[in-house]
């Protein structure tokens, strides 16, 4: 067996056919994702956690919350809200699992 650095290689030999192992990696990659997104568009914006938090009427801990890669909470309305504030849109596709 060839050996990997590579982690998402590592990821999938431990997940392997397991069906309730994928769905939580699926979740755990799309929340990641979703944190990601919001944490990109705020710096690009060149805002801090606050100054977003006061266009939007939240706080700072509540954007802290949504650029956590673990956090499972994303709504729609929140993610729709940011995405005015900063001048943007939100774009949901469903695509087929590769």
């Amino acid at each position: 067996m060839k050996k990997t650095t590579d982690a998402v290689e590592i990821m999938k030999d431990m997940i392997g056919d397991d069906p309730q192992l994928q769905q939580m990696h699926n979740e755990a990659t799309v929340n990641a994702h979703v944190a990601q997104l919001i944490y990109d568009a705020r710096t690009l914006a060149g805002l801090s956690q606050t100054e977003l938090a006061k266009l939007i009427g939240t706080t700072q801990s509540v954007i802290s919350r949504l650029e956590d890669a673990d956090y499972e909470g994303h709504s729609l309305s929140m993610l729709s809200r940011i995405a005015q504030a900063l001048g943007r849109e939100v774009k949901i596709d469903l695509v087929p699992i590769s």
